[in-house]
């Protein structure tokens, strides 16, 4: 039995608190799992994990070991990743996240293309609008917006995104449309997960908290809502720019747009950059619109 034998199965096991779900990350038996993790503290002579009947927790020991043990596979898999490219062929797993709605419009696209260009490589994509731990869940790469506060992480930009001020053609008929950013406090609003707008006037960053009877954490969503005539919404251009040209929604305001937000690759610090993060990551550049402009 090697002295490596456990390693994986201990943090699969140590980052799910559960024998089951590592079972079912590693494609591997429970039992299996189970007993390559007790071999290890056999050899280790050293408690790793507490177990009981509901939940598995790390001993103080399997603290420290697990630290070590993240940086012995990355390391091992990072020398793997470089002596599978020494031929020229990307292969291996690419894992990537992204927001759901950009995700599906540009970024989906670009990777099948990618991927079809590099035919040893499998891509995985989740699109998720929450933000995903990219160290901890074991991602490549993701597509973030705006300011980025994860010192973890390598930043590069991509594109550039906006966000615009409209309603539905026969919301504005029946409550008109704001001459100015005060007046739409006396607008009901389609809300998203921004429970703050944001605005420009005069040079001057201005923030509008809009009321309304309608909220939804889909973009999709307040889309929708918007164009069924429930009040005013501020949505990215992504969204909106396809309905303002098919005349279903119109624009209001937007002399008092916000400065552009930033698209941004990111990616965990890492000693040699993997040339599929690379290669991807310059793919995406040529790829995606500057200012995320193309129409539904």
């Amino acid at each position: 039995m090697s002295r490596w034998d456990g390693i994986d199965e201990f943090v699969a096991v140590a980052e799910a608190e559960s024998f089951s779900k590592a079972a079912a990350c590693l494609k591997l038996s429970t039992s299996g799992v189970s007993r390559a993790v007790a071999a290890l503290e056999d050899r280790l002579q050293t408690r790793l994990l507490f177990r009981t009947t509901r939940k598995v927790s790390l001993t103080e020991a399997g603290r420290l070991f697990l630290v070590r043990c993240r940086n012995v596979i990355h390391e091992r898999d990072e020398a793997i990743r470089l002596v599978g490219e020494v031929d020229g062929e990307l292969k291996g797993e690419l894992r990537m996240t992204c927001s759901e709605a950009y995700g599906e419009r540009y970024i989906v696209p670009a990777l099948s293309a990618f991927a079809l260009a590099h035919p040893c490589l499998t891509v995985r994509l989740e699109l998720d609008d929450a933000v995903r731990d990219l160290v901890a869940d074991g991602f490549d790469l993701a597509i973030r917006f705006g300011r980025l506060t994860d010192s973890r992480l390598v930043a590069r930009r991509l594109a550039s995104r906006t966000r615009r001020l409209c309603a539905a053609p026969g919301y504005l008929a029946a409550a008109g449309a704001p001459s100015d950013l005060g007046a739409i406090a006396e607008h009901a609003c389609v809300i998203g997960v921004a429970d703050t707008w944001r605005f420009r006037d005069g040079g001057q960053d201005v923030v509008v908290r809009p009321q309304g009877r309608w909220w939804c954490n889909s973009g999709q969503a307040v889309l929708d809502a918007t164009i069924a005539g429930l009040g005013l919404c501020q949505l990215p251009n992504f969204y909106v720019d396809g309905p303002i040209a098919a005349g279903r929604l119109v624009p209001l305001l937007d002399e008092h747009r916000p400065a552009d937000e930033g698209v941004w690759a990111v990616y965990p610090h890492l000693r040699h950059l993997p040339t599929k993060v690379r290669l991807l990551v310059e793919h995406l550049e040529v790829a995606l619109p500057a200012t995320g402009d193309a129409t539904f």
